[in-house]
C-alpha cells in the first residue's frame, strides 16, 4: 500500500505514478470491485466461469460437452442496492439551517440556499457516488467550483496519511479500450496535474501533458478584452472527500457473493437437469442380439411413429418416465432468497401483503431503516466535508424513499392539518415530494389571493 508519506519521499514522480496505478490495480480491494461491477451488470462471474465436468476411466477431469450448461444469473446484487441507495438518496438531499423566506409572485417562500448553491445536478451526482460506496466499499467525491465530480475505486489510486487517515492526494486514471493511450492525473492539495501514458495495456510510462494547474482561477471581464484570467487559487485541502457506504468500509459484495452464486447454481442446476433427463425412455427386455444400428432404428421408430415391433421372441420394451426433482429445490431456493434479503437487510416486498397496515409496514421496513442509518451517516460526513470546501455550515436531511398505506397516511395528516401550516401539511403528504412543495405553495397562494379579491369586489 502506497500512501501519501511514500510519495512526498519518492523523487521519481513519474515511477511513482506508474507504480501506484499497478500497485492499486492488483490489490484485493480493486478485484473486488471489478468483480462487483460484473454482478451488478447481472454478469455473475461464478455462474459465468461454470462448466460441467465428468472424469474419465483414468481420471482425467475433462469437460463434458453432452451436458446442458444453462447458466442463469440472478439479480439481486443490483437490485438490494439500487433499494439501499434510492431508499436514502431517491429523493435528494434537503438542508435544515441555511433557509431565508422570499416572496416569489406574492406569495412567501422557503427558500433553500446551501441546495441552490450545490447547484440542480447535485441530487444525482450524490446518488451516483453513493452507489458505488455502496457496491466498491467507497466511492471519491470531486468538488471542483461548482459542480461534483464522481470517481470510483476502479477509475482512482487514494493516497492516506499515514498518521491521520485523511486523504491527502490522489490518481485519477482511465482508459478507453486496452490498445489506447492511458490518462491520469495527480490530484495534490495545491492543484493537479495531467499524464499521458502508452497506447498498450501494461503500459504505464506516462509524460506530463502540461503544468500544475490550481483548482480555482480568478477572471476579469472587459469589454474591450472579454475575459481574462487574473490570478488562480486552491482550497487549502484536498477537495477529493471519500464517500464510504458503511462503517465496514468494504463492497455489499462480501458475503453476499456466497448466498447469489449458490441460488443461481441451484437453479441453473434445475434447468440442466430438465434439458438433460428425457422425458420417457424404454428398457429393451431380451434384446440383446440387437446391434447398435437396430437399437438407433428402433430408437427412432419410437421417436417418430410412437411405436415398434421388436422382433426376437420373448422379448419386450417397457417404457419409464423421469420426473425431476422439484419441491425440495424450489423449497432451498425460497430459503436461499429470504436469507439474501434478512442479511443484506432489504426491503421484500412479498412479505408485505394487500392491505397491510401502516404498523406491519414499518415492521417490514425495520432492516432497510436500520441499514439506512449507517448509509445515511456516511452520506452526511462526505456531504458536509463537500460544504466545508465552500465555506458552509449545514446539515443534509433525506426523505426515504418508502411504500405505505397512502390513505391511512393521508387520513392521519389531515386530521392534524388544522394545528399545522401548509408547507408542514405538503411535507408531511406521502405522494408529494419535495421539489413539489415550493409550486404548490405558490400556486395556492396565488389561489388565495384571487378568492380574496373576488371576495372584496362582491
Amino acid at each position: 500500500m502506497l500512501t501519501w508519506q511514500d510519495f512526498i519521499e519518492e523523487t521519481d514522480k513519474l515511477g511513482f505514478i506508474s507504480k501506484a496505478i499497478n500497485q492499486h490495480t492488483n490489490s484485493e480491494q480493486y478485484k473486488i470491485a471489478k468483480m462487483a461491477d460484473e454482478y451488478d451488470h447481472q454478469k455473475n462471474t461464478t455462474i459465468y466461469n461454470y462448466v460441467r465436468t465428468i472424469y474419465t476411466a483414468t481420471g482425467s477431469e475433462v469437460v463434458d460437452f453432452t451436458a446442458a450448461n444453462n447458466r442463469i444469473a440472478s439479480n439481486f446484487f443490483h437490485r438490494l442496492n439500487t433499494q439501499r441507495c434510492t431508499y436514502s438518496l431517491g429523493n435528494g438531499v434537503s438542508f435544515t439551517d441555511n433557509k431565508i423566506k422570499k416572496v416569489v409572485d406574492g406569495v412567501e417562500q422557503t427558500i433553500d440556499t446551501t441546495g441552490e448553491m450545490l447547484g440542480d445536478e447535485f441530487d444525482t451526482d450524490l446518488k451516483d457516488a453513493g452507489y458505488y460506496a455502496l457496491i466498491h466499499g467507497v466511492s471519491f467525491g470531486f468538488w471542483n467550483l461548482n459542480k461534483l465530480y464522481v470517481f470510483p475505486l476502479t477509475e482512482f489510486v487514494p493516497l492516506w496519511d499515514e498518521d491521520t487517515g485523511a486523504l491527502r492526494a490522489g490518481i485519477r486514471f482511465w482508459q478507453l479500450d486496452k490498445d489506447k493511450p492511458m490518462t491520469a492525473v495527480l490530484y495534490e492539495e495545491d492543484g493537479y496535474t495531467k499524464y499521458r501514458g502508452g497506447r498498450h495495456s501494461g503500459n504505464l510510462n506516462f509524460a506530463q501533458v502540461d503544468e500544475k494547474h490550481a483548482y480555482k482561477t480568478n477572471y476579469v471581464y472587459t469589454e474591450a478584452d472579454g475575459y481574462e484570467a487574473i490570478g488562480s487559487e486552491n482550497y487549502g485541502t484536498l477537495p477529493i472527500v471519500p464517500l464510504w457506504g458503511s462503517k465496514l468500509h468494504q463492497s455489499t459484495l462480501v458475503g453476499m457473493q456466497r448466498s447469489i452464486d449458490s441460488y443461481d447454481l441451484i437453479r441453473s442446476g434445475f434447468a440442466n437437469d430438465l434439458t438433460d433427463c428425457a422425458q420417457i425412455y424404454w428398457l429393451l427386455s431380451n434384446c440383446g442380439g440387437m446391434t447398435e444400428a437396430e437399437l438407433a432404428r428402433f430408437r427412432d421408430r419410437l421417436k417418430i411413429e410412437h411405436i415398434a415391433v421388436v422382433d426376437t421372441d420373448n422379448s419386450a420394451a417397457t417404457a419409464y418416465t423421469q420426473d425431476v426433482p422439484y419441491q425440495a429445490r424450489q423449497t432451498y431456493l425460497d430459503g436461499i432468497r429470504a436469507g439474501i434479503y434478512e442479511d443484506f437487510g432489504g426491503l421484500d416486498v412479498h412479505t408485505i401483503s394487500a392491505g397491510s397496515t401502516n404498523d406491519h409496514i414499518d415492521a417490514a421496513y425495520q432492516p432497510l431503516d436500520e441499514n439506512a442509518d449507517d448509509f445515511e451517516y456516511q452520506v452526511i460526513k462526505f456531504v458536509q466535508q463537500i460544504l466545508s470546501l465552500m465555506g458552509i455550515k449545514d446539515t443534509p436531511v433525506f426523505k426515504r424513499n418508502r411504500i405505505s398505506n397512502q390513505k391511512e397516511q393521508v387520513e392521519m395528516v389531515m386530521q392534524e392539518s388544522a394545528y399545522l401550516d401548509n408547507e408542514t401539511v405538503l411535507q408531511k403528504l406521502p405522494n408529494i415530494t419535495v421539489d413539489e412543495i415550493p409550486g404548490i405553495l405558490m400556486r395556492k397562494g396565488l389561489d388565495d389571493t384571487e378568492r380574496f379579491t373576488i371576495e372584496q369586489e362582491e
